[in-house]
């Protein structure tokens, strides 16, 4: 007879729990590197967003300090008052659209500035025009070498085309615009004109209406002051500041009309 072989019993693995404790760890590490990718995005998405708050605010000049960088050291902010008392953010909010605004406006007038240079090149360059910024808005001078007779409130005919050039600009934009009259300290004493005063009104007066009939400028948007020689540009003691001194000043104001309360220093 033949002996029978017993098979060998088989081995139990007593080590398959490593197998699914190694796809539990697979699955951990894959679910910690989703959520530490979407926490950077938020990450970058909390910066852009910081960085926008800290611009609307540093506007509004809420914001103490300088140098704010988001993502850095945390911005401190001081609300005014009124606002911890339970003010309407309304307030704010149209604080915010009337610095808007203004900056808009102060682009337009940078435009505006760099439009009258362009026209104007030839004039500045033979120191008939001058161009510079008040607190009141943009100031372009028209000096009497330029634009008027000596003792004359008649703008020269030579002038016409000059003038042309700044009313086609001043129609593209609107501004109002205040008209001064200037002199010398000089006296005069005509048959038209009995002092500075009367000169330097009527001249301002005069370029009103050339703006008014000949091109058609709105006539609210305008208005008219004469200041003899009690607003001077430069100096009265030398002939260069007297050549100064008498000119009509074409102010384009940045807000409604208003008197001039300062002295202009004329732009060499």
């Amino acid at each position: 007879m033949k002996e029978r072989r017993h098979k060998p019993a088989a081995q139990v693995n007593h080590e398959r729990w490593l197998v699914s404790y190694a796809d539990f760890v697979t699955l951990l590490f894959a679910f910690f590197v989703v959520l530490y990718a979407s926490a950077q995005i938020d990450r970058q998405r909390a910066m852009r967003l910081s960085d926008a708050i800290d611009s609307a605010f540093r506007q509004l000049g809420i914001f103490e300090r300088d140098n704010h960088k988001p993502g850095n050291v945390e911005p401190k902010i001081s609300l005014p008052s009124s606002l911890n008392a339970g003010q309407d953010l309304s307030h704010w909010a149209q604080l915010g659209r009337e610095q808007l605004g203004a900056d808009q406006k102060k682009q337009d007038f940078n435009a505006m500035r760099t439009e009258l240079e362009s026209a104007l090149a030839d004039e500045i360059k033979r120191n008939e025009v001058a161009l510079h910024m008040e607190a009141d808005g943009l100031v372009v001078s028209l000096r009497e070498i330029g634009f008027f007779d000596s003792g004359s409130a008649a703008i020269k005919p030579g002038a016409e085309a000059a003038l042309g050039r700044i009313a086609s600009i001043l129609q593209e934009h609107a501004c109002s615009v205040r008209i001064e009259g200037h002199t010398d300290n000089v006296p005069i004493h005509t048959s038209q004109f009995a002092s500075n005063w009367e000169l330097s009104t009527a001249r301002a007066t005069g370029l009103v209406r050339t703006l008014v009939e000949q091109h058609g400028i709105s006539a609210d948007r305008l208005s008219a002051a004469g200041y003899a020689e009690f607003h001077p540009a430069a100096s009265n003691d030398t002939a260069r500041g007297r050549q100064l001194n008498r000119r009509v000043d074409l102010v384009i104001l940045t807000s409604a009309k208003q008197p001039a309360t300062q002295p202009r220093r004329a732009t060499p």
